[in-house]
């Protein structure tokens, strides 16, 4: 055990996906463990924890900028560096001035140990990942209305443009009784929606013994007393069986929402990426959960300016994914990743035909959002309420991920109440809460 630290500020800053965010709060519950306060990243802190990406050149600006804006905060501060742009570049960060502790995926829970043994020269202990397991950091006593848990690290797609795999290792899965026993603890604290997370969240359990996969931690999490609801954060095209859908349907308390990337709605793009599935194999999964599940939400990220995307590639695509009519559209740019296949690609495209087919995808977007929206006009939905909005409603979000603005009812915050929608305003449908 760490000796405690008392009347001591942390701040810790997230960049990147639900698994970082998820990681940075298990690490922040720690923190306090230990005597900490946490502050907001913009306040005076003795410690500073940056949780890095590396998803594109961007995300690595970004973590250096907050690095060097956490030490220009306080000069004086500790400052500690994690994640996955930690794990590829350690080398880099070694190099800002102030940086004191440097880890990458692994070992994160010894990052107050480190901090505490520091020297003159940074602290560096960046594992390698081919025997890496799936490290525990419970959320411990944090009270949330929605909570992420992340039950899966790794990921072994190699795409062609991604440098997940190599940042994050090979697929490691949490043990089925320790995501219950996380999920009733935050049940207990409040908690009513939960949100599985991974890397590759479809692959959980291949690594494990015995026929444990994410189908059976569906129907085990259904059974689950007092659990309002749950989620599932993403899922690959390919991860879909016929016993997960058939779960997935049968489920009482899964979200009527699945995220499914997409990343490029034509076929020759798709075989560049090494994305391991065509068009007519993903719109047949898309027609078949909407078969079984007529009002799914289906989301989708789609990556626009991919090394040879001439312009019929991009209208093939941009027509897919209209064909689709997903309830909501993340569109983000290619950016060449140094080691990874498409970064030495010919015909890398300029940013300004990213920036224009980035504009257009994301108008079509908002305007496939507004129709999904629109059909629960006048209908019932289920919405978790988070907080108070002005004009005395409070807003959550409805089991199809679509936001809900209702009269405020106070005893109904944090809680799942049903709403009769009555309007769709561009952002969010707004109605009034059912009495019983």
């Amino acid at each position: 055990m760490y000796s405690k630290t008392e009347n001591k500020t942390a701040a810790l800053y997230t960049l990147g996906c639900k698994v970082n965010q998820y990681e940075t709060e298990a690490l922040a519950q720690l923190f306090r463990e230990q005597g900490y306060h946490i502050v907001d990243f913009s306040e005076k802190a003795d410690v500073y924890v940056i949780n890095t990406c590396t998803v594109t050149h961007l995300s690595d600006r970004k973590s250096r900028q907050m690095i060097r804006r956490a030490k220009k905060t306080n000069p004086e501060a500790k400052v500690a560096v994690m994640g996955c742009y930690a794990q590829m570049a350690p080398e880099d960060i070694k190099n800002i001035a102030g940086v004191n502790v440097i880890t990458g995926v692994k070992n994160r829970r010894n990052i107050m140990q480190m901090l505490r043994e520091i020297g003159e020269e940074p602290r560096v202990q960046v594992d390698e990942l081919e025997e890496a397991y799936f490290e525990e950091m419970p959320l411990g006593e944090v009270r949330r209305t929605r909570a992420f848990i992340k039950i899966e690290d790794g990921c072994e797609h190699f795409c062609s443009y991604c440098l997940v795999p190599f940042a994050r290792g090979p697929v490691r899965s949490r043990k089925l009784e320790n995501i219950k026993e996380e999920v009733q603890r935050l049940i207990s604290l409040g908690t009513r929606e939960i949100v599985l997370t991974g890397v590759n969240l479809g692959a959980y359990g291949r690594d494990l013994e015995g026929d444990l996969n994410l189908t059976k931690v569906i129907r085990e999490l259904d059974c689950l007393p007092g659990l309002g609801r749950f989620r599932l954060s993403s899922l690959e095209p390919t991860d879909f069986t016929m016993e997960m859908i058939e779960a997935i349907v049968d489920s009482e308390k899964l979200c009527s929402h699945l995220h499914i990337p997409l990343q490029s709605g034509e076929d020759e793009i798709l075989k560049r990426m090494n994305r391991r599935y065509n068009t007519d194999e993903y719109r047949k999964l898309v027609n078949l959960l909407r078969y079984v599940l007529p009002n799914l939400a289906i989301t989708t990220d789609v990556m626009v300016g991919f090394p040879g995307e001439k312009e019929e590639n991009f209208e093939r695509s941009f027509k897919f994914v209209e064909e689709m009519a997903f309830s909501r559209l993340h569109v983000f740019k290619y950016s060449p990743r140094s080691g990874t296949p498409a970064a030495k690609f010919k015909d890398q495209l300029s940013p300004q035909e990213k920036d224009e087919r980035s504009r257009r995808l994301i108008r079509l977007g908002e305007k496939m959002a507004e129709e999904y929206a629109e059909r629960f006009v006048g209908r019932e939905v289920e919405v978790l309420f988070e907080e108070e909005v002005p004009g005395g409603y409070l807003e959550g979000f409805s089991e199809h991920y679509v936001r809900v603005r209702a009269q405020a009812v106070p005893e109904k915050k944090g809680d799942i109440a049903a709403v009769k929608v009555k309007e769709q305003n561009k952002e969010y449908l707004i109605g009034t809460p059912v009495t019983s």
